[in-house]
């Protein structure tokens, strides 16, 4: 998985929009057209965008057509700490959601809002 998130992510030029969108639907799933409003992103990009990481098992469906909706994979997010460690690398943390601008402070990537320094 680290490989394919440091292609999607780090090693190309869609990588921060992808990085948003898998963010993004990991706090909440959303349909293509959801997705586009709520990042401001032409509907044509963003239908690439989650082709692409549909196609690399980062992304899966429920339902069809229009109404199709977005998940992370169960693979995913048993790996959102590599997502985490691919976007530092990259240079992308300001797209990081944080608890706080100090440096200690964990990257809250949990689903219980725990992040990584509450559980030490």
């Amino acid at each position: 998985m680290r490989r394919v998130l440091w292609w999607l992510i780090g090693g190309s030029r869609g990588g921060s929009n992808r990085l948003r969108i898998i963010l993004t639907l990991h706090e909440t799933p959303m349909n293509a057209n959801q997705l586009s409003e709520s990042l401001e992103l032409d509907y044509k990009t963003t239908r690439h965008h989650l082709d692409l990481l549909c196609e690399n098992r980062v992304l899966t469906t429920m339902g069809d057509g229009y109404g199709m909706t977005y998940f992370l994979t169960d693979q995913m997010e048993e790996n959102l700490d590599v997502l985490e460690q691919v976007a530092r690398k990259a240079d992308m943390s300001e797209i990081l959601p944080t608890e706080s601008s100090s440096p200690e402070a964990g990257v809250n990537m949990e689903s219980d809002g725990e992040t990584q320094n509450d559980r030490e």
